[in-house]
């Protein structure tokens, strides 16, 4: 292997498209042989071992072989290391000195989104394990069933009963202590039905000041409220928000465990409609910072070539990050009228991945009488890998440190753009208190 003149880059990351059309991506020797020589590398660092659960077990891994060499694992627990990843991208863009540009073109997370592909096209696993994931990524379907009035009210009360819970872990493998999401019986969809029309915005900036959101299965689903919180502080600051027209399930959950047709699928649904709110005048943006990358960044890598997913990459904003852009022009709104006091925010991983800053953070100090401890550490939660019976064990060990810093910061408020990752570390704290989503704290500061 040649060394290269300095270790890192001075250069900012660079990500290559997913070569995913290559038959060469799906032959299962030649993924053996990139993965080989990636853990080679990584092994040689060992940077990235406090970040989630793949870098612990391949370090271990390494460590119990007899020749304590990448070489002297066998093939077959690579695996071990895949299964543990859940694409969080903070190993690719905050700590790997040898991410693109560097000559060794190290891209962890997408080399493990390869290898699920590999797997999901094999079928490896057993039969329960790949019907349980299956259902547990199909968001649509399973809201669209649980978010019926009578079945919402079952479900709810079902999931909060242990014996229920723990037989669904001996049949499903659903862990009997992982969180698990409420269903709305009135989805936001719903509630936000009487928004305006076509309203003229105010443009600002890079800002066109007329947003359109994507609701996403979860808020949509699980958590409305906060949709319409991001829709009173956008009346408020007259932002005019609208729906997409129509829309699926972005696709990051499916891409998550290696579906890509479920992928394809998806956004040959939902770009479209986004491209034509995008020619219609309308910016854009979602509630789930995992949803706002998949527009971002996963499919603009996918479908590099695509004009219509370019369109929307480009007009794609983190809610947070929009605020601060009319901000920045002085067309946000500082009129709150009560402070926060002390507010420990998670900063979600797909947020930070997205290399706009904090904004979030930034929104909130605006407030008077607020002070915010961000809280820069993956809370493990993933969507799926909290909620499974082999991996959540995993994912309360990577919360730990977050639940750490909100006990310690002995904060009025604490949550996550993440509601998911909010009600993970919930979970973990114990303590009756309930997270609370950065969204939900500036409209109580706007007092609207």
């Amino acid at each position: 292997m040649a060394v290269p003149s300095r270790e890192g880059n001075l250069e900012a990351p660079t990500r290559h498209p997913l070569d995913w059309r290559n038959p060469d991506f799906h032959n299962e020797a030649s993924l053996y042989q990139e993965m080989e020589r990636v853990f080679d590398i990584c092994h040689g660092c060992r940077r990235c071992v406090s970040l989630c659960q793949s870098f612990p077990t391949l370090f271990d891994l390494v460590d119990g072989c007899e020749s304590m060499e990448v070489n002297g694992v066998k093939k077959a627990d690579y695996w071990k290391v895949v299964d543990h990843c859940f694409l969080c991208d903070l190993c690719y863009m905050t700590k790997c000195p040898y991410v693109p540009p560097h000559p060794w073109n190290l891209d962890f997370p997408h080399l493990m989104l390869r290898a699920k592909v590999v797997k999901f096209k094999k079928g490896e696993g057993t039969t329960k394990r790949k019907l349980r994931d299956r259902v547990l990524t199909s968001t649509d379907a399973v809201g669209r069933l649980a978010g019926i009035p009578v079945v919402a009210q079952v479900v709810n009360a079902v999931n909060k009963l242990g014996p229920v819970r723990r037989a669904m872990e001996a049949v499903a493998e659903i862990d009997a202590e992982a969180w698990l999401p409420e269903f709305s019986s009135k989805p936001l969809r719903s509630r936000l039905r009487r928004l305006p029309g076509d309203t003229p915005g105010e443009a600002a900036g890079r800002t066109k000041g007329k947003v359109a959101l994507f609701a996403t299965c979860y808020m949509n689903r699980n958590e409305p409220g906060i949709g319409e919180d991001f829709a009173a502080v956008y009346a408020h600051n007259r932002i005019p928000v609208t729906l997409a027209e129509k829309e699926r399930c972005c696709g990051m959950p499916k891409l998550e465990l290696g579906d890509l047709d479920a992928v394809i699928k998806a956004k040959e649904l939902n770009i479209p409609q986004l491209a034509k709110r995008v020619d219609a005048g309308w910016d854009l943006t979602a509630l789930i910072p995992s949803c706002v990358l998949m527009f971002k960044q996963e499919l603009p890598l996918l479908f590099p070539d695509d004009p219509d997913v370019k369109k929307v990459r480009d007009a794609f904003y983190d809610p947070f990050e929009y605020l601060m852009l009319r901000h920045k022009e002085g067309r946000l709104k500082t009129d709150f009228k009560q402070g926060l006091g002390k507010v420990a925010y998670h900063a979600a991983c797909h947020q930070r991945v997205q290399n706009i800053g904090q904004k979030t953070r930034e929104i909130l100090t605006l407030i008077p009488a607020t002070e915010v401890e961000i809280i820069e550490r993956c809370s493990g939660h993933d969507g799926t890998y909290a909620v499974k019976k082999e991996s959540h064990a995993a994912a309360m060990k990577i919360v730990k440190p977050v639940v750490g810093r909100v006990t310690q910061a002995q904060a009025d408020h604490y949550g996550s753009d993440c509601a998911m990752a909010g009600h993970h570390i919930e979970n973990a704290m114990h303590d009756g208190r309930t997270p609370e989503h950065p969204m939900t704290l500036l409209r109580r500061a706007y007092g609207i």
